[in-house]
């Protein structure tokens, strides 16, 4: 096939036969590794390999620095994070770490339908926070029918005090720390008696609280709240490792490993009590 340019030039484009065998050839070749690139995606899609895995594999080695994570075991005892500031009805500055209250409080629902589930480990490393918040979150810690003990690492400060005794069990590392001092506001406070005497209720929840569940007495907690010699610009007491457990606020000072035998010894409590009140009710 010839045509004219507009210089009168005739230009040839015809195509002989070989070239039209290697633009078939071409064409066939891209079609089959189509066709193969598909077949290879539905394998995957149905089998779970290939190319799914390579990608899980790369995950992991971006996640974790290995290309094989072991498979997750069935686990009877589930771990929570109380980590940064406690946030309450309010969302909390972005720039820090906090602990959801609505997060939590479906995650204790959770374990208490959960058969499989027979005790829960809280790791605490928390300043505190919003105090109808945490209040809420120890009391639903301390109703769970299921096994619970609690680590105190880094610190448990202000409201960070009674989720740290709302479980059977306590335990704090030998270098963290436990503030507790009385309760403040921030934002518009009116002066005047109410004011006071609604402070006053919600320091004898929390004081009622923390009694209820560690072995501290009362007039100690009082007079921890309100020593003045050892925060610069506010009332209270720091109490270090072991002298939260002299005190009574803490049962032992120990760390994971501890807080999870101590946990497995209780849950195996537990299920040696549940056999012995089926072999009762039996006999009756």
């Amino acid at each position: 096939m010839k045509f004219k340019d507009d210089n009168t030039n005739y230009i040839d484009i015809s195509m002989g036969n070989k070239e039209i065998e290697k633009i078939t050839k071409r064409s066939n070749k891209l079609l089959e590794e189509e066709l193969k690139d598909e077949n290879n995606s539905s394998s995957d899609t149905n089998g779970n390999s290939g190319g799914e895995s390579s990608n899980d594999e790369i995950e992991d080695i971006k996640q974790m620095g290995t290309p094989q994570m072991p498979a997750p075991a069935k686990k009877d005892i589930q771990c929570i994070t109380i980590v940064g500031e406690i946030e309450g009805h309010f969302i909390g500055n972005p720039q820090k770490k906090s602990t959801k209250y609505e997060h939590i409080i479906p995650m204790l629902y959770a374990v208490e339908e959960n058969p499989d589930i027979k005790g829960v480990l809280v790791i605490l490393n928390t300043v505190g926070g919003d105090v109808e918040a945490g209040l809420a979150m120890a009391e639903l810690l301390n109703s769970v029918s299921k096994k619970i003990v609690t680590l105190v690492l880094g610190g448990s400060h202000s409201i960070g005090v009674p989720l740290a005794t709302a479980g059977d069990y306590s335990f704090i590392a030998p270098t963290a720390t436990m503030i507790v001092h009385p309760i403040r506001t921030n934002g518009l406070v009116i002066g005047v008696n109410e004011t006071f005497e609604y402070f006053k209720k919600m320091q004898e929840r929390i004081v009622e609280f923390i009694t209820r569940t560690s072995k501290i007495e009362r007039d100690e907690l009082v007079r921890l709240m309100h020593e003045k010699d050892e925060l610069v610009s506010d009332v209270g007491s720091v109490l270090i490792g072991k002298e939260a457990v002299d005190c009574g606020l803490i049962d032992e000072v120990g760390g994971l490993k501890d807080a999870l035998a101590k946990l497995k010894e209780l849950i195996a409590e537990d299920d040696k009590n549940s056999k012995m009140n089926g072999k009762d009710k039996e006999n009756k």
